[in-house]
């Protein structure tokens, strides 16, 4: 399989700050990538450099077999960060007018699309409506079906899921596994951890503009196994109840509004999750018990502190920065 995005040693500088250091990647054709990371990562810097918006200044950038982006870009389809409609255009016109810039025919078959477009986004009522009528949620969907209307071999959204409630977040994510289902490649940017751990195929991990882990979600899964059996008994159960069980390797209570909520107990060697389960189900009432999964976001703070990028107290300012999102790109420049 060729790929459709290819990036060797590439870095780039803002004055004296580094946005992206030396970073090598590719995206084979067909798959669905997700840049990870908190705000100021380096992840919309990357994009932007792969959409020869920015250029590097140093390495080399090959997207759909060319040396620039500029050479296939009717073949690519790019939703930026910064959102930005013809605020006075109509929105038929609008998307009609965006989709004719990438060399899709005007006429009955570009008209019908995007009605058709437009029903699939729960907004079939608003094409005569000017884009500046529309809500914040409802312009972002219409900026996305502008960037796939010309049927794009190569997608790229970055932060796609900025500013959407829950409900149109789940549209969203259908609509991204649609196109790679299409076999379209697609990459996009979250600094919300959970939306590319519930579609992606494979995971980009970049923090302060270095990459920290490059790897399938299958293989995250398999190398980052906690070993871990979560539960939450139906009574009041010490951890010493369960140390020195068979199978049982370590027991941590988990915290829950300043009380146990539960307990965490780990895997002795060779003893399957499931063996374990049923130990412990036949011990205990329980209102709950399942295995483990390490979240991303966990798997991302250990790469950090195991490259040696973040002290412990500065670890938990990160984890901070992942979890609040958004509010931290208010005034915070290039990315």
């Amino acid at each position: 399989m060729s790929n459709a995005i290819e990036i060797e040693g590439v870095t780039k500088t803002f004055g004296p700050k580094v946005a992206v250091s030396n970073i090598s990647l590719a995206v084979p054709q067909g798959s669905l990538y997700g840049f990870i990371g908190p705000n100021g990562a380096g992840k919309s810097t990357t994009i932007r450099m792969i959409m020869s918006i920015l250029f590097p200044d140093s390495g080399r950038i090959r997207v759909l077999g060319r040396e620039s982006a500029m050479e296939s870009k009717d073949r690519i389809g790019y939703l930026p960060e910064e959102r930005g409609l013809y605020r006075k255009m109509r929105v038929q016109a609008f998307l009609e007018y965006m989709a004719k810039l990438k060399g899709v025919d005007s006429g009955a078959d570009l008209t019908s699309r995007v009605k058709s477009w437009l029903d699939r986004i729960g907004l079939g009522d608003v094409a005569r409506k000017k884009c500046q009528e529309l809500s914040k949620g409802m312009q972002q969907k219409v900026q996305f079906v502008s960037s796939i209307l010309h049927d794009p071999d190569l997608v790229i959204l970055d932060e796609p899921f900025s500013g959407l409630d829950p409900v149109n977040a789940r549209l969203m994510r259908d609509l991204i596994d649609d196109l790679h289902k299409a076999g379209k490649t697609i990459i996009f940017s979250t600094h919300v951890m959970s939306h590319a751990e519930q579609i992606c195929d494979h995971i980009i991990m970049i923090n302060r503009g270095h990459k920290v882990l490059d790897a399938s979600i299958g293989r995250i899964a398999q190398d980052y196994d906690p070993r871990m059996v979560y539960m939450q008994p139906a009574r009041e159960v010490s951890p010493d109840e369960v140390r020195g069980m068979a199978g049982v390797a370590k027991v941590e209570a988990v915290m829950n509004a300043g009380s146990v909520g539960g307990l965490n107990v780990g895997l002795a060697h060779g003893v399957a999750p499931e063996t374990l389960i049923a130990t412990l189900a036949g011990k205990f009432p329980l209102k709950r018990i399942e295995q483990v999964r390490a979240s991303l976001e966990d798997i991302f703070i250990d790469q950090v502190l195991s490259a040696g990028g973040e002290t412990p107290d500065g670890a938990a300012a990160l984890r901070a920065s992942v979890r609040e999102g958004a509010a931290g790109k208010q005034g915070a420049g290039h990315e």
